[in-house]
């Protein structure tokens, strides 16, 4: 039978609470395989097993591969509680490693977990090592360096495995409350919605536009984006607003300079009334302190003067080449990058105030309606459901 091994790290210190994080996990894996029958997933001793006959070994892991909470994952081969197996399954072990890679050195690692097993941990490396040794004749011991490091845990059964892959860590997607993503088209906000859910935290989103000066197909570029992300949170809910009033009210009563922050504390403010409404306790941005005129720590702070909520920005101290690079890595870059435009670009003015004041830009807020600007914008909300499978065409 085919096995994965799963490890998880930061959930060993949670301690009292180890148990339901775990389970979490777990749950999050079988959803994430929901259409792989007869796959068996258990969890034991710091570990969660996956074992499975029809399928290829990388069907699953590309599954498991988007799962927050696991640092690190492993082909293994099952056998019985044996020397003359390990030595067997670490033998065609090494054998198809070396058709991958030109493996120059190895060493033997063992757990044994099961200490009912009377043969212990450095008495199985030295057998094994010495077995693995005499096979290969081009292949030595390492024990400090080694190009390939062979590993056995030895449980119930036993289990020979190495080419550990690295997970996407983390903690698991749910045990981290819930939050409101302000999502827009651009490359940040996507990459802040993911990294906040690799801490656990439920996302759900919010996508302002200003339709019809901005094209439908400007929203429906956000809601790919979304999709993309539910590869590794399973479905996320996203609001549409049509803030166009706003805008024109702003443009029309308010200085031109302070038309960005002015804007900016609106969608805040209509981000958090959905926030509670929904039952998220903060808000995610993707700002990036002082990558564009808004985002000095000026405006940031008067950003935060707008609501009550926490405003987590992960982005905050990241370099954009940062950034991308994990655009790239989870697949939104290249849908970011497309040429539609959003509702901030539209209405950018040609001048900003790039160290605001917090009174200046309360006392010219306070010409307009605030309570009806925001309630009329959320009238136009339209709510989707967002899914790997949904269907978005541009």
């Amino acid at each position: 039978m085919k096995t994965l091994i799963i490890k998880y790290g930061e959930l060993a210190l949670k301690k009292s609470n180890r148990g339901y994080f775990e389970k979490v996990l777990i749950n999050n894996l079988k959803l994430n395989l929901t259409s792989f029958n007869e796959v068996d997933i258990r969890r034991e001793h710091g570990r969660i097993f996956i074992e499975f006959d029809k399928y290829e070994f990388e069907e699953i892991i590309e599954k498991v591969n988007k799962v927050y909470g696991i640092v690190g994952f492993a082909k293994s081969i099952k056998i019985e509680n044996s020397i003359d197996e390990m030595n067997e399954a670490a033998k065609n072990l090494v054998e198809e490693a070396l058709t991958r890679k030109n493996y120059k050195t190895f060493k033997v690692v063992v757990n044994r977990a099961n200490k009912a097993f009377k043969v212990k941990s450095p008495e199985i490396a030295r057998l094994v090592g010495g077995y693995i040794y005499n096979a290969f004749e081009d292949l030595d011991v390492d024990v400090h360096n080694p190009d390939l490091i062979v590993k056995v845990e030895v449980r119930k059964q036993s289990y020979v495995y190495a080419d550990e892959v690295k997970g996407l860590g983390g903690l698991p997607y749910g045990t981290g409350g819930k939050s409101m993503l302000l999502l827009s088209g651009g490359i940040d906000s996507p990459v802040a919605g993911w990294m906040m859910a690799k801490r656990g935290v439920v996302v759900e989103a919010v996508h302002y536009h200003t339709y019809p000066f901005t094209s439908k197909q400007s929203t429906e570029k956000v809601l790919k984006l979304a999709q993309i992300i539910s590869n590794y949170t399973g479905e996320i809910k996203v609001h549409s607003i049509n803030i166009l009033e706003i805008y024109k009210t702003i443009q029309e009563k308010c200085p031109k300079k302070h038309f960005t922050i002015i804007g900016r504390r609106f969608m805040t403010m209509i981000a958090e009334k959905l926030a509670k409404q929904n039952g998220c306790i903060s808000l995610i941005t993707g700002e990036n302190i002082a990558q564009v005129a808004s985002q000095t720590m000026e405006g940031l702070n008067i950003t935060n003067s707008s609501v009550s909520l926490p405003i987590f920005r992960p982005l905050i101290a990241f370099d954009k080449l940062d950034i991308i690079e994990i655009a790239n890595k989870i697949d939104t870059y290249e849908t970011s990058i497309l040429p539609f435009e959003d509702c901030c670009t539209v209405f950018l003015p040609s001048r900003v105030e790039v160290r605001p004041n917090l009174d200046d830009v309360v006392k010219y807020e306070d010409v307009l309606d605030r309570e009806k600007l925001i309630n009329d914008a959320l009238s136009t909300i339209k709510t989707y459901q967002i899914t790997p499978e949904t269907e978005i065409e541009f």
